[in-house]
């Protein structure tokens, strides 16, 4: 019998259950993955408090996760039975197996442990989007980053690096600035003892920076737009702290600042998209420019200790999941 967690109605990790599941064969197009390791973000505890549209009566959280392929349904190609893949979608993955669409996954390179790839199948390829696509930097520039310690903080302060951007970052505590500092980031900020946007301004002397990437949401949004320098951009692409409810078209209009929205699954819902996008990570990783770090793991079906870390900010980079 196949086991995942489950919550029958939103509310805190409390509702979190580990439950026995049935699972069907694969169909035309399907594939069943074992899961060998899956991947936790703060996506799935907003999903879980219902802050994000349930997709039906219960939830199964978990977006990311690595595993084997035990069957193919007819007219699959290119995978089979025996392969390592991985994939990112927005909820399904804290169960031991899984049918899927064949689309969705993407083979895993030899060079790149399970462990690994679900830790980064949807940081990793966030922390490319974003650095590619919703602001492609450029070499020379400067660029902030909330967060840094997180998962996705600690792979854009190396990718950052990487293409010669200079990235400034802002961290919860002297631990996490120092790893964040050990990960490619030239300044990281302890919002905790400083007000963060008069020491970006300061470090940029008085210039702000070309763009803000924020997952901390109402805590921080505000203090972004005031780093930013003339015609800089806010990428906001999380809440961690909640939602910016109070934010208005006209907050950009204090230095004709540009601000975007992003959400992962609009960048790789095309699968030539999202191979492509994956090849560039796993390729980062296997060349050493980007060196993952799991900071912690924990049983699948202790699920609901990790979201409680996660939302108590005592974890840093990835957490990871083992069934």
């Amino acid at each position: 019998m196949e086991h995942a967690i489950i919550a029958r109605t939103p509310g805190t990790a409390d509702v979190l259950e580990w439950s026995e599941i049935d699972i069907l064969p694969p169909g035309p197009g399907e594939v069943l993955v074992r899961h060998t390791a899956v991947g936790l973000n703060f996506i799935d505890t907003y999903f879980r408090s219902g802050l994000y549209p349930w997709p039906s009566h219960t939830l199964i959280p978990g977006g990311e996760a690595a595993g084997v392929i035990e069957a193919v349904g007819a007219g699959v190609t290119g995978l089979n039975p025996g392969d390592r893949v991985a994939y990112t979608t927005p909820n399904g993955a804290c169960s031991t197996a899984r049918v899927l669409p064949a689309d969705r996954l993407v083979a895993l390179p030899g060079t790149i442990p399970d462990e690994i790839a679900a830790s980064v199948m949807l940081k990793g390829l966030t922390a490319h989007y974003l650095i590619h696509s919703s602001h492609a930097v450029q070499p020379g520039q400067t660029v902030l980053v909330h967060a840094a310690a997180g998962g996705v903080g600690l792979l854009l302060g190396q990718w950052l690096a990487a293409k010669g951007v200079r990235a400034i970052g802002t961290a919860g505590g002297p631990d996490k600035v120092a790893l964040a500092l050990a990960h490619g980031y030239e300044t990281v900020i302890d919002y905790r003892a400083d007000e963060f946007a008069t020491q970006v301004l300061h470090a940029t002397g008085g210039q702000g920076v070309d763009c803000v990437y924020d997952s901390v949401g109402r805590d921080t949004w505000r203090g972004s737009l005031k780093c930013l320098r003339k015609r800089g951009m806010l990428v906001s692409f999380g809440q961690s702290s909640g939602t910016l409810d109070d934010f208005r078209m006209s907050d950009l209009a204090t230095g004709s600042f540009s601000a975007n929205r992003p959400v992962l699954f609009d960048y790789i819902s095309d699968s030539q998209e999202l191979r492509s996008r994956a090849d560039a990570l796993f390729s980062a990783i296997s060349e050493g420019v980007l060196t993952p770090r799991i900071g912690q793991s924990y049983a699948l079906c202790d699920t609901a200790k990790a979201h409680r870390a996660l939302e108590a900010r005592q974890t840093t980079g990835a957490t990871v999941l083992i069934p």
